[in-house]
């Protein structure tokens, strides 16, 4: 009998601007750790990490990427220190469960989440379970607007964690939270109480899972109110629409019937092969004719996954939606390709083979 093989070791990447308080958080998920054993990557520039001296020290392990880089596209370091930690693992010198990676605030998250699908050396043995970013309430308005990493940071999040916020008032955070929401609605937002996050709220996000049920099948239920105690202002639409900042990163939902797969497939190609550098996250459902399985794709940047999912439910409609946030993305042209896709679909037998990308 062959031996059952290993889960792969989960991984959250924790980022956000400089001074935001991620190692804060850390600190707190490091001692309530509710019966999960951590190994922490920190990555810093500079010769000193002062950030790894700041860290609660637990039974885990600690790996030090100080003047090394996990902001590159697929990075040799940050491959290096997670196999590191793995071997480590195995050979019972390490025991942990959870690896999280606090990157500088100065990093892209997209480039080091590009690194556990592009790197080989790591697809069998990690997986990615979620971006979480700390956003400093009481800077992130002026931060939003002069440093376009702070944006980016953002836009790649499934989890914004809002820090300092008893030092601003009500309605500023009800104005932040409502920026956020217009950069990436799909992310949900809380607020932190001295530091610390609502338990469970970091780990199991199962944000890179190609799974429907991360994807809504409404708008609505895509408000960070879904995960999160904190006020709402008024509904978001999904489409554009004028805000108080245009942030160049921004999102929006394309929505449509059954799509053709081998058109869908040229679609994703060439938001790849064109718009890979200025795309963040991108997830969909799709309804394909004749394919009574939901066809579930996402991808970050460069780097997109396809496969199959649950079926569609009797009498459920159809409907296939995308959602795109990226850096000035041309709306009109890309919802006029969709639509194309799904105009194919009602002129032309359904392809047989699944999109390329």
């Amino acid at each position: 009998m062959n031996p059952t093989p290993a889960l792969p070791i989960p991984v959250t990447l924790l980022s956000g601007f400089l001074g935001a308080g991620k190692t804060t958080v850390l600190n707190a998920l490091l001692n309530q750790p509710q019966g999960r054993r951590f190994a922490v990557v920190e990555n810093e520039f500079g010769a000193v990490n002062i950030d790894s001296q700041l860290l609660s020290r637990q039974p885990g392990g600690l790996v030090e990427l100080t003047n090394g880089c996990v902001c590159c596209t697929v990075s040799a370091d940050l491959v290096r220190g997670l196999r590191d930690l793995a071997a480590q693992r195995a050979a019972g010198r390490l025991a942990f469960d959870w690896i999280v990676i606090e990157t500088t605030g100065l990093a892209d998250p997209g480039a080091v989440a590009q690194t556990f699908f592009a790197a080989p050396e790591l697809r069998d043995d990690f997986m990615l379970d979620g971006i979480v970013v700390v956003v400093d309430a009481l800077h992130a308005s002026r931060q939003l607007d002069q440093h376009r990493v702070v944006q980016r940071q953002v836009g790649f999040a499934d989890r914004l964690l809002l820090a300092k916020c008893d030092l601003v008032d009500a309605a500023a955070i009800s104005s932040l939270s409502e920026r956020l929401r217009c950069i990436n609605p799909r992310a949900a937002q809380q607020l932190l109480q001295n530091g610390h996050a609502e338990p469970g709220s970091l780990l199991g996000i199962r944000g890179f899972n190609l799974d429907a049920s991360l994807l809504a099948a409404d708008s609505a239920s895509l408000s960070p109110a879904r995960f999160a105690p904190m006020p709402a202002p008024a509904a978001i639409s999904w489409s554009r629409r004028p805000a108080a900042h245009e942030d160049e990163i921004s999102s929006f939902l394309l929505e449509a019937g059954e799509v053709d797969l081998e058109q869908i497939g040229l679609f994703v190609q060439s938001l790849v092969d064109e718009l890979g550098d200025e795309l963040l996250r991108y997830k969909g459902i799709l309804a394909i004719p004749d394919e009574s399985r939901k066809l579930i794709f996402q991808g970050v940047q460069r780097v997109a996954g396809f496969a199959y999912g649950e079926p569609w439910a009797p009498g459920q409609t159809r409907t296939s939606r995308i959602v795109l946030i990226g850096n000035r993305l041309p709306v009109a042209r890309l919802r006029a390709t969709f639509q194309a896709a799904a105009a194919a679909a009602n002129g032309r037998p359904a392809a047989t083979r699944m999109p390329a990308t």
